[in-house]
Order: structure tokens, then C-alpha cells, then sequence
């Protein structure tokens, strides 16, 4: 099995390096990756959608491609799908459709998305169907929005935190998908996330979204906190994880969240080279 390793740029200690479009290009050709998964955060900010198409171009002349991007995560307010407040739901479906537009400029076809960006609420509480139809209203627009391009939209599960958060679960996954069961709707598995939120049974995470699985984050750790360690590093279970995508099989671009294993940020291209070896050996050494 030959996997299309790329970089997660929010993550990979190039925001820190403040490397330039032509230093990024050099590394992944350098190193073996495929490419880049984008973001909203670095070269991409306060870009023109003209100005990313050329960015796009200039990756695309070089072989490599920008697949995936993650849409704005990191405002708990202003990037929450789930919100209950309309105003803000009405406001965060501009911002995601505003950023929609950019991922494709550059090239990107799947949006990588979180279901929720609120850490401290419980569904068990606030009620799931409740907050599963709110984030399936939010889904529904940003998908017919997204036919346009036939742009997908990849939901990732995420840590617990209080124990039940929007996402943490695989039936919360279940069901957010059956909310809305559009064409152009998967599921973006984060191994980092679901070893914090399932332990030993981490693997069921993957069973649970397999069947409409468009997406990898691909990260580690020892099972406490999203450390975001490189594959193999931690105590996820790769050798369970590889054989089975083997078997179903995943033609997508596998994006790695996580750094080299080694002094950062500002990581020489050895170190990047060395990650995709032992990422590749990782694979090989799961299958025999």
C-alpha cells in the first residue's frame, strides 16, 4: 500500500518558521510529500482569490497539491457550526463560505471541518438531537453552497474535553452524517483525537466513519492530550489502522498533523525527509 503523505501546514511548524510559498515547494519535493493541506492561517491569510489561484498554480507546476483544507477552528464563537444563536450561526456561514471559496481557488476540493468548536458544553445535557439539527441546518447550506465547485465537506471527530462534546462520540458522528446524508458529505478521522476520546478502543473510531471516510488526519500520542506527535511516536494502533484501510482501500491525499520528531520549529528539510521514511516504513512494517 502506497499512501499520498502531505503536510497539515497549521501544525507542521512552518506558521512558526514563516516560510515563504517557493521554502514550502522546496521541502515537500525535497522531502517525498505530496503537498500541502491549507488553511486560513499563514501564506493563505489576507489573500485574494486571485491571489491563491497563482498560489494554487505555482504548487500545481510543481507537482504537488493543496487537497484538502481546514476551515476556520479556532473561534469558539465565530467558527461553531452547532451555535444555537442564529445571529451568529447566520455569520459563521459567511465566514465558512467566504473561506469555501478560497480552498478552491487554490486547488483544494474538501474542506475539512470541525462539528463543533466549543470545548466546555455536553451534548448529554444540552441534548443531541437538539445540537445535531442545528449543526445539519449549518451543513445543509454550506453543502448546497459547495455544489458549485463540487467542493466536499469532511467532518473531523474531536477530543472530549468535558467528556461529551459535539463530535467526541462515534454515534455523535453517526449521527451529524445522517442529519444531512448529502453526496458531498464525509468524515475526516483524526487518529490523534480518537485515542484521546476512545483509549484502547480508538480502532472503532475508524469503523464507525469507514464507510464514508474522504479524509486523514494522521497524528499521535500517548493516549492523555492531542500532542500531535508524529505517527508512530505514541500509542496508536497503526498496525490495527493500515491493515484495514488496506483492505477498503483509500485513493485520497493522508494528511500527516504533526511535525518531525525532533528540535523544531524551524525544521531542516532532512528532518522532514526522515518523517516521510519512517512514515512510509510505519505502513509497510503494519502490513507484513
Amino acid at each position: 500500500m502506497k499512501l499520498r503523505f502531505v503536510i497539515a501546514y497549521n501544525t507542521s511548524g512552518m506558521v512558526g518558521a514563516k516560510k515563504s510559498v517557493e521554502e514550502i515547494i522546496d521541502i515537500c519535493k525535497y522531502s517525498g510529500f505530496y503537498g500541502l493541506e491549507g488553511d486560513d492561517e499563514g501564506i493563505f491569510a489576507g489573500k485574494s482569490v486571485d491571489q491563491l489561484a497563482k498560489m494554487g498554480e505555482q504548487f500545481k507546476s510543481a507537482g504537488l497539491s493543496i487537497d484538502t483544507f481546514h476551515l476556520p477552528y479556532k473561534d469558539p464563537v465565530l467558527d461553531d457550526i452547532a451555535t444555537l444563536y442564529e445571529t451568529d450561526r447566520r455569520k459563521m456561514v459567511d465566514r465558512m463560505k467566504f473561506w469555501i471559496e478560497r480552498a478552491v481557488a487554490v486547488g483544494s476540493t474538501i474542506g475539512i471541518l470541525h462539528p463543533t468548536t466549543r470545548k466546555g458544553y455536553n451534548v448529554d445535557i444540552e441534548g443531541l438531537d437538539r445540537i445535531c439539527a442545528q449543526a445539519g441546518k449549518t451543513l445543509n447550506e454550506l453543502l448546497k453552497f459547495g455544489e458549485q465547485f463540487d467542493f466536499k465537506i469532511a467532518l473531523e471527530n474531536m477530543l472530549p474535553y468535558s467528556g461529551g462534546r459535539l463530535g467526541c462520540k462515534n454515534e455523535h458522528m453517526i449521527k451529524l452524517y445522517e442529519e444531512s446524508r448529502h453526496p458531498n458529505l464525509g468524515f475526516c478521522l483524526d487518529t490523534g483525537h480518537s485515542l484521546v476520546a476512545h483509549g484502547p478502543d480508538a480502532i472503532s473510531c475508524y469503523e464507525a466513519m469507514k464507510d464514508h471516510l474522504i479524509a486523514f488526519h494522521m497524528q499521535d500520542n500517548a493516549g492523555d492530550k492531542d500532542s500531535h506527535l508524529q505517527p508512530g511516536k505514541g500509542n496508536y494502533f497503526w498496525n490495527e489502522l493500515f491493515p484495514r484501510i488496506n483492505k477498503t482501500g483509500f485513493a485520497g491525499n493522508v494528511c500527516v498533523e504533526a511535525p518531525p520528531f525532533t528540535f523544531g520549529p524551524n525544521y531542516s528539510k532532512d528532518a522532514w525527509k526522515k518523517m516521510f521514511t519512517e512514515l512510509n516504513d510505519l505502513v509497510e512494517k503494519s502490513l507484513k
